[in-house]
């Protein structure tokens, strides 16, 4: 009888808590993700990246968290596919972060050219924009237009992130004469730009869900 109480029980602050870990997680790693491409030292990466591999492991197992309260609790405080969207969408902000810095690791490009900082500055800001977002779910019905405001700033970070990578490309090709350094560096950049196309797939969800509660 017992168990079946706690099941009944709204658990909204246990979800909420969970997901503001996810983008603690995701902040913390674009702060390590800033001082990988900051640097020219490809040895002080791949040490990096160590640490940006136990933060993914932390956002798979937050989010897995997650999953596993939907699958135990009776009463949640959105619907159940928008929870598990949203979580699963802030593990892939994470993880094409962890693929930059992997790639940068793995192929040692002889540079890591300007584009790669501004597009890491770009991560950061849709990282601490996400916090703040997340931060505003519980109480958002008090205040929509502070929750809309984030959504449309991770839609302009995503915007400036696209015209970063494009303008990346254009110089790319038109200076590079190695190839294969080029596919490195496309490669690595296109995980950056990405990663803000996710943070605004995040804007997208929580737009949802304020549609629905408002």
């Amino acid at each position: 009888m017992n168990r079946l109480f706690d099941k009944l029980k709204p658990k909204e602050n246990r979800f909420f808590l969970l997901l503001k870990e996810m983008t603690a997680i995701i902040e913390s790693t674009a702060n390590v993700l800033m001082e990988c491409v900051k640097t020219q030292n490809i040895q002080q990466v791949a040490e990096l990246f160590g640490a940006i591999k136990e933060q993914k492991h932390h956002s798979a197992v937050t989010r897995d968290k997650i999953y596993e309260e939907l699958n135990t609790s009776f009463i949640t405080p959105f619907d159940r596919e928008d929870i598990s969207h949203l979580a699963s969408t802030l593990d892939d902000v994470e993880d094409m972060i962890n693929k930059c810095v992997k790639r940068i690791t793995i192929y040692k490009p002889k540079r890591i050219p300007a584009a790669a900082i501004e597009l890491a500055r770009l991560v950061g800001d849709a990282a601490q924009c996400l916090t703040q977002a997340v931060e505003e779910l519980d109480t958002f019905k008090k205040h929509p237009a502070v929750i809309n405001g984030y959504v449309e700033k991770l839609a302009d970070i995503e915007r400036k992130s696209d015209e970063t990578y494009e303008a990346f490309v254009i110089d790319l090709f038109e200076n590079e004469k190695d190839a294969i350094e080029l596919l490195k560096l496309k490669e690595t950049l296109k995980e950056l730009e990405r990663a803000t196309d996710a943070a605004r797939a995040v804007g997208r969800i929580i737009r949802t869900i304020v549609v629905k509660y408002s």
